[in-house]
């Protein structure tokens, strides 16, 4: 059965209504997977629809679990649904809401909003059963390439090899909390309301929490005087430079560890081939300039080539 098959059986089944059929005219984003917003019975949803090779790279189970203690610590929109087996997903949508991808990542509003979910999320009373350790998802991506007979950049090896002997020798007091690990901004949506959310926790685990971020850092590309702003008003002050050393790597890290992500998507039958150059590209170039100097700064890491 066709994935589109499958989410209309699953919408029939939830509603009991044989005569809904799965509408995926009005596109909500996403890259992992694909939602859409559909109109039933009066009440919008966001339909999810799971990517491609999404079952060999997220355990669904835990996201079932994270994804309900995100909505219970008020992080998170309303879940409704949530099939484990098939990653399919029905939410409540936030009406008249947009994300942040769209409002400005770098205006002083959004930068409050998204360091004030952070630090909820890294706060968290309640841990999460996983842990996301980017050089353990790395070494699987790496075999869900081989196993799809796929082939990696001619320097990958060695470029990764001289980066993680770099973190070996230079990355101290790694910290494990609550984290979300995919905090780009079309994550982080704001109601009419002013409230913020942080939504699509497939990713989540234990983690360092700087690989937050990090992440939202690299993914919206912020300029030089909104990273100031955001990581003053995350850390209260400004951070110890061991700190921010690891803030740097662990954008090297998400670049590296994205771009073999976009390669099973490639090799898998998807158009990620121009996302994998883009990351890779950003990886390569940021790996000459830490290993050159720790101070390189952040503003010129999040640029592409």
């Amino acid at each position: 059965m066709k994935i589109e098959e499958l989410v209309q059986k699953k919408l029939r089944l939830f509603f009991n209504d044989e005569s809904i059929i799965f509408d995926k005219s009005r596109f909500a984003g996403g890259l992992t997977n694909y939602n859409y917003i559909m109109d039933i019975k009066g009440t919008e949803y966001v339909i999810r629809q799971p990517g491609a090779m999404t079952d060999q790279m997220i355990d669904r189970k835990i996201e079932k679990i994270n994804n309900r203690i995100a909505s219970e610590l008020g992080l998170n929109s309303e879940c409704i649904y949530f099939d484990e087996l098939s990653g399919i997903k029905i939410s409540i949508y936030i009406k008249n809401s947009r994300n942040i991808a769209l409002a400005d990542p770098c205006s002083p509003d959004s930068l409050k909003a998204v360091s004030c979910l952070m630090k909820q999320t890294h706060a968290s009373p309640v841990n999460f059963p996983n842990s996301f350790d980017w050089q353990m998802e790395l070494n699987k991506y790496e075999e869900l390439v081989r196993e799809l007979k796929g082939d990696m950049f001619y320097d990958y090896a060695a470029l990764k090899a001289q980066f993680i002997d770099f973190m070996q020798k230079n990355i101290r007091d790694i910290i494990s909390v609550p984290c979300h690990n995919d905090t780009v901004p079309e994550n982080f949506v704001i109601d009419d309301k002013g409230k913020a959310y942080l939504i699509d926790w497939e990713y989540s685990g234990m983690n360092d929490p700087s690989w937050d971020v990090a992440a939202y850092i690299l993914e919206s590309r912020l300029t030089d005087e909104a990273i100031r702003y955001l990581i003053l008003d995350y850390y209260d002050g400004q951070p110890s430079l061991e700190e921010m050393l690891k803030i740097k790597c662990y954008m090297i890290a998400q670049d590296l560890l994205w771009t073999v992500w976009a390669l099973i998507r490639h090799y898998g039958g998807d158009d990620f081939l121009d996302y994998c150059y883009l990351r890779y590209e950003r990886f390569r170039k940021n790996v000459k300039a830490i290993t050159a100097s720790k101070d390189c700064p952040i503003a010129e890491m999040v640029k592409m080539g």
